[in-house]
């Protein structure tokens, strides 16, 4: 996600078990009332939040009608989108780019935008500047990004601002070397209590919520339970106030092993590989296209073409 490790780090990241999928498979009726951010921060234990990662119109469309509260456009993008080994290489014009296109399918669930790797780092101008970009140019409701206590500076002068902020604690993708790659994070107690009051830094600095990424359920639980505004995890046990996956990986659309926390409700990339196959068999064979995928000339037009033709071969 923000980085995201709300990203299909498929077999590179927190490795697990096999995939599980739901038989449950029925649309929710969707409200047509638009989400906010104020909406989203009284949701707070007051039924459980769904975000989901989006990257273009299309994907936009299918998650927006499925019901979800938020729309991430995750820079997990540079791994499931454009074949990147990691997100540090995401471009600030690329999150803009996408969020635009999010943008466009005018979603009813809040849509936020991660911040890119160094373009918050730098200082609060930078990153007032960067997500003013992401706002005004790609429409984003609400921008998020990580770390604790080194961010506060930069949570405090986004929110002066009026740009929303989601935090994100825990397994950051965008900290990737300085953690030594992706691993569970807070499993001892000196990692816990620094969880511990980086979210309360962050929520004194106004974020309006937080993503708990790759930590212990029962840590995330405690982190839940001791902070005002809503919690989202991934990778982070139920005890979260909403729950995220990357939208590639809930749909199977990456072949392989998915992290331990993913569960694949569909497989999509099998479906689709079929799908195309059938279709290259189908023009090899002559049997695309069909008289009824074909568009025919008028019958006056093609017998006054014929007659030219048969007069021109005379």
């Amino acid at each position: 996600m923000g980085g995201k490790s709300l990203s299909s780090r498929s077999n590179r990241r927190l490795s697990g078990g096999p995939s599980k999928s739901s038989s449950k498979s029925a649309p929710q009726p969707t409200p047509s009332r638009k989400i906010t951010v104020p909406e989203v921060g009284s949701r707070k234990a007051a039924g459980k939040l769904v975000m989901v990662t989006a990257y273009d119109v299309a994907s936009a469309h299918i998650v927006d009608e499925a019901g979800v509260d938020l729309i991430l456009v995750g820079d997990s993008l540079g791994m499931v989108v454009l074949g990147q080994e990691d997100t540090l290489r995401v471009e600030l014009d690329d999150m803009v780019r996408h969020t635009a296109a999010v943008a466009r399918a005018r979603p009813r669930a809040l849509l936020v935008a991660d911040m890119p790797y160094l373009t918050y780092h730098t200082g609060p101008r930078d990153a007032v500047v960067n997500a003013g970009r992401l706002v005004r140019e790609g429409g984003a409701e609400a921008v998020k990004l990580e770390g604790g206590h080194k961010r506060v500076a930069v949570v405090q002068a986004l929110v002066d601002a009026e740009i929303p902020v989601m935090g994100h604690l825990g397994l950051t993708p965008q900290s990737l070397h300085a953690m030594g790659g992706y691993r569970v994070q807070g499993r001892a107690l000196e990692q816990i209590e620094a969880l511990m009051a980086d979210a309360r830094a962050l929520v004194d600095a106004g974020v309006f919520s937080l993503v708990l990424e790759g930590i212990p359920a029962d840590v995330a639980t405690m982190i839940t339970q001791s902070i005002p505004v809503p919690t989202i995890g991934i990778g982070a046990g139920a005890g979260c106030d909403g729950q995220v996956l990357v939208f590639h990986d809930l749909l199977g659309l990456h072949p392989g092993p998915a992290p331990r926390f993913v569960r694949r409700y569909a497989d999509l990339s099998q479906q689709a590989v079929e799908a195309v196959s059938r279709f290259v068999d189908d023009v090899r064979s002559g049997e695309f296209p069909a008289a009824r995928e074909s568009y025919r000339l008028p019958r006056e037009v093609g017998e006054a073409l014929r007659t030219r033709h048969q007069r021109g071969a005379g």
